[in-house]
C-alpha cells in the first residue's frame, strides 16, 4: 500500500507552506462557521472553506512544478516581514530564559547578562559606562 502511495505521488509537487497555509486558513474559516448564526455569512465562509481545501489538493497533486514553485515564492515574499517578526520575537524569548537585558543608562544599547549572578556591575560595550544591576 505504502508504495503504490510512492508511486502515485512519485512526479507530483507536494506540500509547502502556501499549501500548508490554505489548509490551515481553511479550518479556521470552518471553525468560525461554527460560532456565526448568520446563514449568509455562514454559507460564504464554509464555500471559502471547501475552495481553500480544493485548492490545497489540485496544488498538490499538480505536475507543474515550477507554477506552483512560483506561486510558493510569492507567497514567502509577501508573508516575510510577517515570518521575520515571529522568528525575532520567538529569538527573544530564548534568550530571555537564561539571561536579563537590561538598557544602558546613557546610550541604551541593550546589554545581556546571565541571570542568577546576584548584583554586579555591568559596563556598556558601547560608551564604557559602569552601571550595577541585580541579575
Amino acid at each position: 500500500m505504502r508504495e503504490r502511495l510512492y508511486r502515485f505521488m512519485q512526479g507530483r509537487y507536494g506540500t509547502d507552506q502556501f499549501t500548508n497555509f490554505l489548509v490551515w486558513f481553511a479550518i479556521i474559516l470552518w471553525l468560525v462557521t461554527r460560532f456565526i448564526s448568520s446563514i449568509y455569512v455562514n454559507g460564504l465562509f464554509c464555500f471559502m472553506a471547501l475552495l481553500m481545501v480544493v485548492y490545497a489538493d489540485f496544488r498538490i497533486f499538480s505536475k507543474n512544478y515550477s507554477k506552483r514553485y512560483r506561486e510558493n515564492e510569492c507567497y514567502l515574499m509577501m508573508t516575510g516581514r510577517i515570518r521575520r517578526y515571529f522568528q525575532k520575537w520567538k529569538h527573544q524569548r530564548q534568550l530571555r530564559r537564561g539571561h536579563r537585558i537590561f538598557k544602558c543608562p546613557s546610550c541604551q544599547q541593550k546589554i545581556r547578562v546571565p541571570k542568577g549572578k546576584g548584583k554586579i556591575a555591568i559596563t556598556c560595550p558601547g560608551c564604557r559606562t559602569e552601571f550595577i544591576r541585580r541579575s
